[in-house]
């Protein structure tokens, strides 16, 4: 019983760990998006698309971090 509850919290501990990388690399790939619609002529329908895909991505990410209660902005 006492194994399982390690097991446990060390699986969680991990998955938290890897919500904050992939919360990080969204938060990335959406400035570098953003830097690339803002410095484009006329952004593309496909590019503009993906940056609204990366965001709600990353604010899911964001909620789902919050409600783990994990601190996501450190």
């Amino acid at each position: 019983m006492f194994t399982l509850f390690g097991r446990k919290k060390r699986i969680r501990k991990e998955m938290d760990k890897q919500l904050l990388e992939d919360i990080r690399k969204l938060k990335k790939d959406w400035e570098t998006l953003e830097s690339i619609m803002e410095q484009s002529i006329e952004p593309s329908d496909a590019g503009l698309q993906d940056l609204a895909v990366v965001k709600a991505k990353y604010f899911y990410l964001l909620r789902e971090a919050r409600v783990r209660g994990i601190s996501a902005l450190s």
